[in-house]
């Protein structure tokens, strides 16, 4: 069988071959069935370890969308505040970025409050920074243990 290594310098299209080591050894596939197989690592050799290069409209925009049905979890980590949500005052979907930039407390109260967690992944180092700003403006509407955490510092 022949093998297709990893080339540091080339940029891969959908149908470049690429052998990858998995559980029951090396394996080749064609970069579009890897986005099928294997979204995460792909994801991860591209952004994380930057050992991987793919042309960006063939190959990296529909991984995310990959991404986003294989492990949503990870998809959520990764987009962080870039998340579309539906944040109550706009009337179609806005990056989490928005709200949490121009209106804090509201965010806090949609976020925390409203038990919306699980659609906007926010770094410990975002939740301070949005924790700090809520009790500097407005700390009654902010929970004791979002208060115990920003007076950690």
């Amino acid at each position: 069988m022949e093998t297709y290594p990893l080339e540091a310098q080339k940029i891969y299209y959908s149908s470049d071959l690429l052998t990858l080591d998995c559980e029951n050894g090396p394996e080749t596939l064609k970069i579009g069935e890897w986005l099928l197989k294997d979204p995460v690592r792909i994801h991860r050799m591209i952004v994380k370890e930057k050992t991987l290069q793919v042309d960006q409209l063939e190959v990296f925009a529909p991984l995310v969308s990959k991404l986003r049905r294989a492990d949503y979890e990870y998809y959520r980590r990764i987009t962080g505040l870039k998340m579309l949500i539906d944040f109550p005052g706009y009337s179609s979907e806005v990056e989490a970025r928005i709200p949490y930039d121009t209106d804090p407390i509201a965010f806090y109260k949609w976020w925390r409050k409203g038990k919306n967690e699980n659609k906007v992944y926010l770094s410990p180092a975002y939740q301070f920074k949005l924790f700090q700003k809520v009790a500097k403006m407005e700390p009654k509407v902010m929970l004791k243990k979002d208060i115990e955490f920003v007076k950690t510092f």
